[in-house]
């Protein structure tokens, strides 16, 4: 696979000569997303930088209510009220030689709802939440290929059970007369690809999709959207706290705590020298192969803050054994380069100041 230069790398002059290859497929710059309530503004999101590739796949990696599900859906514009974006930008090229921010864009406008869906698809977590009960899903699916499709409804039912049986559901002409409440989970994920896919998206956004399903059935829907990936030649944006999934299959990694990215890098940097003490705390919290029995996994102290009372500073410092009082305390850190990763961390970053 070719090197692909970070655009944190990249001078201005570099920027416009970079290749469409060399250039992100969506650019994500200081996005902020908040939800405001009558407790408080909830900062879900707090000034996210990310770079998502085509043909690549960035996991996206934290424990749960780090604001991985919101920054995603803040992507497709799809945040349920009261959040909403209040800064930033989600610059999107669609491969014409334009960008489009999205952040900019009108939720229910026209332009972004043929983006959603067509050019950027996702597969939610639960998908008998997203499929509708009553329907069936051979229809659901036909329903998403005429909105952005100029063809026939026999043309797009042809598609329809192309779809069901390129992502390896059995009798694919009888499951499409079937129901939701049918098919089994694996199933019901399956036919939440297909219709993901129906388009042929240059971005695919996987929420958890693996989250409720046995091993056995998760790791054939892995191997599956790996393949649809390298197929299409699509950008794949995967949320989980799974660090097993991640290490199957991502090549860019971003970990996120409080909304905030604290380390991200390929994946065999983060894995091999993760820099971040909560991104090291991860790792060691991960059962391995040959550890005694009574070994006791470690864990990561504390519990994440209430999002209305975020540490002053660095918000990991409550559960960070390495914080240095007078300075983590006062300052938040901010992404910096460290090696080939890129972290905020007060600690390291003086460590490489100081080599």
């Amino acid at each position: 696979m070719p090197q692909i230069r970070m655009l944190t790398d990249l001078t201005e002059n570099d920027r416009q000569d970079a290749s469409p290859q060399e250039l992100p497929l969506v650019e994500i710059r200081g996005l902020k997303t908040h939800f405001h309530t009558h407790d408080g503004i909830v900062k879900a999101v707090e000034g996210v930088d990310l770079d998502i590739h085509a043909n690549r796949t960035l996991c996206i990696l934290g424990e749960s209510g780090c604001g991985k599900s919101i920054m995603a859906r803040s992507i497709l514009r799809i945040v349920d009220t009261p959040g909403k974006i209040v800064e930033g930008s989600i610059l999107y090229r669609p491969g014409d030689g334009r960008s489009v921010d999205l952040a900019r864009m009108r939720a229910g406008s026209r332009d972004l709802r043929d983006i959603r869906g067509q050019d950027i698809a996702m597969i939610f977590q639960e998908p008998m939440s997203s499929l509708g009960p009553i329907t069936k899903v051979g229809k659901q699916i036909v329903e998403t290929i005429l909105l952005h499709r100029k063809v026939s409804k026999s043309e797009a039912k042809e598609q329809a059970i192309e779809l069901l049986d390129k992502v390896g559901i059995p009798r694919p002409s009888e499951r499409f007369e079937a129901y939701p409440f049918e098919l089994s989970g694996g199933m019901r994920q399956r036919v939440m690809i297909a219709m993901a896919l129906s388009c042929q998206p240059r971005l695919l956004i996987a929420d958890e999709p693996t989250t409720a399903l046995d091993v056995t059935t998760q790791a054939q829907i892995l191997d599956l959207i790996a393949e649809l990936k390298d197929e299409l030649q699509m950008a794949v944006l995967l949320i989980t706290h799974d660090l097993g999934v991640v290490a199957e299959v991502a090549e860019d990694v971003a970990v996120m705590y409080m909304g905030k990215i604290v380390e991200k890098g390929d994946v065999f940097s983060i894995f091999e020298n993760p820099l971040h003490p909560y991104t090291r705390a991860l790792l060691n919290s991960v059962p391995k192969i040959g550890q005694a029995k009574q070994h006791r996994l470690p864990a990561i102290r504390g519990m994440v803050p209430h999002p209305l009372a975020r540490p002053s500073g660095c918000a990991f410092r409550t559960r960070c054994d390495a914080s240095i009082p007078g300075l983590c305390d006062v300052k938040e850190p901010s992404l910096e380069r460290c090696g080939p990763a890129e972290v905020a961390c007060f600690l390291k970053q003086e460590e490489v100041g100081g080599d």
